[in-house]
């Protein structure tokens, strides 16, 4: 496993996408609407058999996992080195798996960058997100396609739920939610064996315009927009997604 990060060990995410509770909490997302959301998309974007694709922070591999037994060649890049000890288990001729920050760039050019589900935006610094949009362009071969899925601010801004607790493996998370000028902040506390954690998720809330600004600087460029996971228009109030197909 390749080992390239630029992360400071006090990073959030370091400790939070590192932690055991992280993948317990998470256990439960929809792997079917992710399945079908892959399959529309790159059937969209006409990908062929044995095409390459690079998924940028990949988490658990999910996503990579399929595209694979799509019949790409796929490649899945996480800073998270449990997410990547987690996801190795599925390597196979076309699919392998690197723990790698996405602020530097792959050897490699691929024929589709994906970032998906929320994977962007961890960053304090814009400078990091800008590395991070150039390590995606730099990733692209000439005539290769890009996909960035993330929130939708305005959407949710109207639908956010403050607070709420999850009962999962005899744990009982609770989870306060609140948004700045700046930020979306997500806090998770918990207690096991009468330990008490407490962890956040902290994701930057940037709308279309502020990616249009990155992206620009970037030397990348929007061409589609999708508001959602079935690929229909995106509408800055209502859609659930902001999802940027970019070259």
């Amino acid at each position: 496993m390749k080992n390239t990060q630029l992360h400071k060990e006090n990073d959030w995410f370091v400790s939070w996408f590192d932690s055991p509770y992280y993948h317990v909490l998470y256990k439960n997302r929809d792997d079917s609407e992710a399945q079908q959301f892959m399959t529309r998309l790159t059937d969209y974007i006409n990908l062929e058999s044995g095409d390459t694709i690079l998924d940028v922070a990949c988490g658990k591999g999910r996503h990579a996992t399929f595209l694979a037994s799509l019949g790409f060649q796929v490649t899945g890049t996480d800073l998270s080195n449990n997410s990547i000890e987690f996801a190795s288990q599925f390597e196979n001729e076309n699919l392998q798996f690197l723990t790698h920050d996405m602020r530097k760039p792959m050897d490699l050019q691929y024929d589709a960058v994906f970032n998906l589900f929320t994977s962007f935006g961890y960053f304090d610094d814009e400078k990091d997100d800008l590395l991070a949009l150039q390590s995606f362009r730099n990733n692209l071969k000439n005539n290769g396609i890009g996909i960035i899925d993330f929130l939708n601010i305005p959407y949710v801004e109207k639908q956010l739920i403050e607070h709420e607790v999850k009962s999962i493996d005899s744990i009982e998370f609770s989870i306060h939610r609140s948004m700045t000028k700046t930020h979306i902040i997500k806090n998770i506390a918990f207690s096991v064996d009468e330990v008490q954690h407490n962890y956040f998720e902290k994701v930057r809330s940037l709308q279309l315009l502020d990616f249009e600004a990155l992206l620009e600087k970037s030397n990348l460029q929007i061409v589609e927009l999708f508001g959602d996971y079935e690929l229909n228009p995106y509408h800055a109030n209502n859609s659930e997604r902001l999802i940027m197909m970019v070259v």
